[in-house]
């Protein structure tokens, strides 16, 4: 599951990274997945917040990160025993990315007024991500499985009331 999150979490970067990059060289270039005045990936990546560390494209650390969660997962479907340790250093990671996520999801839906499909794709695997590798970085350590056991019905709250806000603060652009 960690690789397939990854590996669409990668998709959605390197396409956001595309659309970028022909924004950055066309003004006038229109976003594949602008859609409407609140849908628009171009409007998103046209504000400061597209590049908030040192000028670097956001999606740029999406691309590094999540193409090191999809190696880390496939390692995982062959077969792969990680030590506490690699463990805790991927926990950081994607800890720092769910921060990341969350600011970038109070910036679009509550300061830019605006929805950038492929950022709501790295939204939407950046959770799971951080509640699967916090489960077995807790789990490595031995730790209380409650976390583990329970899961997917935390993945899907979440993501649940991050589509609510969505549709809420939306709707009349959504439906």
């Amino acid at each position: 599951m960690i690789f397939l999150l990854g590996a669409v979490g990668l998709a959605a970067a390197l396409v956001l990274t595309v659309e970028y990059l022909h924004i950055v060289a066309d003004e006038d270039y229109v976003a594949s997945c602008d859609v409407n005045a609140v849908l628009s990936c171009g409007s998103v990546m046209r504000s400061n917040s597209s590049a908030v560390i040192g000028g670097i494209p956001n999606s740029l650390f999406g691309v590094a990160g999540f193409a090191a969660v999809t190696a880390i997962g496939a390692a995982l479907a062959a077969g792969a025993v990680f030590a506490g340790w690699f463990w805790f250093l991927i926990q950081v990671g994607v800890t720092l990315a769910l921060i990341f996520v969350h600011w970038m999801f109070y910036d679009s839906v509550f300061v830019l007024g605006l929805l950038c499909p492929y950022c709501m794709v790295v939204w939407a695997v950046t959770i799971p991500l951080f509640v699967l590798v916090t489960s077995e970085t807790v789990r490595s350590y031995g730790g209380n499985t409650v976390l583990y056991r329970w899961r997917w019905l935390i993945i899907l709250v979440w993501v649940a009331v991050i589509a609510a806000v969505v549709i809420s603060r939306n709707h009349e652009y959504l439906f």
